[in-house]
């Protein structure tokens, strides 16, 4: 009998009913030690790799989590798109491990374990141990690598973690009916949403999963499960809401999470096509048999009659999980951590289905466990793949590896420089989209746009933004200027709008900075620093400027 239709006189689901003559007769204790031990050897990787500098997006909620710790909310200094969830995780993060990328991604290893064993106990109680075991190693190795940003404590990690913890909690409501699990369930979707947009799809699932179980002519009992559970998604955003406004940055945080997302989300159908398929391609080559494997999986649900009574579940979960990738049809290689628990129950059933089926019809028990034995192999075969990034590379190298010649790794040394020749109270500013240096350097941003994308794609609040930019320049009068001369912490800016922009800034730096710092950005960058760096011209396209605020003038 399916989760979604099971009889309201049933109080929890029985997994080890779920097949029929199981091929392997462990304890489920052995299944849940099996389990960590792949758990265990995968954060031993992430351990190994914890020292990798951060990229822009962990930059910016490191940022944002350092300005929390000081009491200081967000959308006044750092101002961005994204809810205030995941500035709250990584403050949490910050104020348990330290300000250093190392504590960053050891926070990133416990929630990528925790996420591992959530979906091991989602699995089991759907589909039963065997299930279960394949379903987590199958997370643990896809989210385990660079083809999905892996490595780096993206928000749609923080994301997977409460959805997940909200289904099993909805589930076990539906058995059990007792009302805090709905509304627990609820606030755990709700926190999914705080740290990304994106989570918003999988409260759509959690309808589903709703009106799928309610009897039908129940309609009054499914309006108030339906209530229950909606005052709890929608209690921690009103908190939010309640907190940013004492805080009195309601407003900035209305336009950048609501009228400019809804700028920024717009793309065009081709673009989106084109990202979509180039993406996927990426995403899926490293573990490439794994995903064969999870795609044997949605085939089980045709030729499995014990996969098929899960099949709405299954189809359900994959349709949004799938829709959670295109808010702004942009496919980055992050976004598909979204899918990974779907993908992971999907291996699952595809190895519990077929060990069914070989156990129904072969008398050999040898034969039974064939499919296990094959997905160990589709396994091993994403290790072998992944081998030098997972055993043998420096972290520097593996971070290289992913994102080549860019602004990441010299934001190190530059933000040295600024934190060694500056007071802790100087404001400084980063004319690019490379919020990790205010991090590094412990230093408050002279201005709250902390990426420069916004400045340059036209949209209808563009010119609004520039000026309230350059006033805050002005204002505030950054004691440094970092000018990032590289195209992707700008997008393009080759036209005539963006040209006269950046002219302007152009004179602003000439006027009141002069410059004391210059990194060449190549296979290996070079620093120049005070009187070598004013007269250095880069034979290379891409440079990073540091300027200093020039001496004022001794009044008469």
């Amino acid at each position: 009998m399916s989760a979604a239709s099971q009889s309201a006189s049933e109080t929890e689901y029985r997994p080890e009913g779920t097949f029929s003559s199981p091929p392997l007769r462990l304890a489920p204790l052995a299944w849940l030690a099996l389990l960590l031990l792949a758990v265990i050897c995968f954060g031993a990787i992430r351990y190994r790799l914890r020292g990798m500098p951060l990229e822009r997006d962990e930059g910016e909620y490191a940022y944002a989590g350092q300005l929390l710790l000081q009491g200081i909310p967000p959308y006044s200094l750092a101002s961005n798109m994204k809810l205030p969830g995941i500035y709250a995780a990584y403050a949490g993060i910050l104020w348990l491990f330290g300000q250093t990328p190392a504590a960053i991604h050891v926070g990133l290893l416990l929630i990528n374990a925790a996420t591992t064993i959530l979906l091991f106990v989602l699995a089991r109680l759907l589909f039963g141990d065997l299930a279960a075991f394949a379903a987590g190693c199958s997370y643990a190795l896809l989210s385990t690598s660079s083809s999905v940003m892996g490595f780096e404590a993206h928000a749609t990690n923080f994301v997977v973690l409460p959805a997940l913890a909200g289904i099993l909690l909805l589930l076990r409501a539906q058995c059990s009916r007792p009302n805090w699990l709905l509304f627990g369930s609820g606030l755990f979707f709700g926190i999914a949403v705080l740290m990304k947009q994106h989570g918003v799809f999988f409260v759509f699932f959690s309808f589903y999963l709703l009106w799928s179980n309610a009897k039908r002519g129940d309609r009054g009992r499914l309006s108030r499960q339906i209530a229950i559970f909606l005052a709890g998604v929608i209690v921690p955003y009103l908190a939010i809401c309640a907190w940013l406004y004492r805080a009195g940055v309601f407003g900035e945080f209305w336009f950048w999470t609501v009228a400019y997302a809804g700028e920024y989300s717009k793309v065009g159908l081709r673009r989106a096509l084109h990202a979509f398929r180039e993406t996927s391609a990426a995403v899926i080559a490293p573990s490439v048999l794994v995903w064969m494997v999870a795609a044997v999986g949605i085939s089980a649900m045709f030729w499995s009659p014990r996969a098929r009574e899960q099949s709405r579940f299954l189809w359900a979960m994959l349709l949004c999980s799938l829709l959670a990738l295109c808010p702004g049809a942009y496919f980055r290689m992050h976004y598909y951590i979204l899918i990974l628990p779907v993908c992971g129950l999907l291996a699952g059933v595809a190895v519990s289905a077929a060990s069914e089926k070989l156990a129904a019809s072969i008398r050999l028990r040898s034969w039974r466990t064939a499919p296990l034995a094959i997905f160990a192999v589709c396994l091993a075969a994403g290790v072998w793949r992944q081998r030098q990034e997972y055993f043998s590379l420096a972290p520097v190298d593996v971070f290289r590896a992913t994102y080549g010649d860019n602004a990441f790794l010299p934001a190190l040394r530059i933000a040295d420089y600024i934190r060694e020749n500056s007071p802790d109270e100087a404001r400084i500013a980063v004319l690019g989209s490379e919020p990790e240096i205010y991090f590094y350097a412990h230093r408050h941003s002279a201005t709250s746009y902390i990426y420069m994308y916004s400045l340059i794609v036209r949209h209808k609040y563009t010119a609004r933004m520039r000026e309230e930019m350059v006033r805050q320049l002005d204002t505030n009068r950054a004691e440094y200027v970092v000018y990032v001369d590289v195209l992707d912490s700008w997008g393009d800016h080759s036209g005539p709008q963006p040209a006269a922009f950046l002219a302007q800034l152009h004179a602003f730096l000439i006027r009141q900075y002069e410059m004391v710092g210059v990194v060449e950005i190549a296979a290996r960058d070079r620093y120049l620093w005070s009187a070598e760096a004013r007269d250095y011209q880069p034979s290379g396209a891409a440079a990073i400027y540091v300027f200093k605020r020039k001496a004022e003038p001794l009044a008469r």
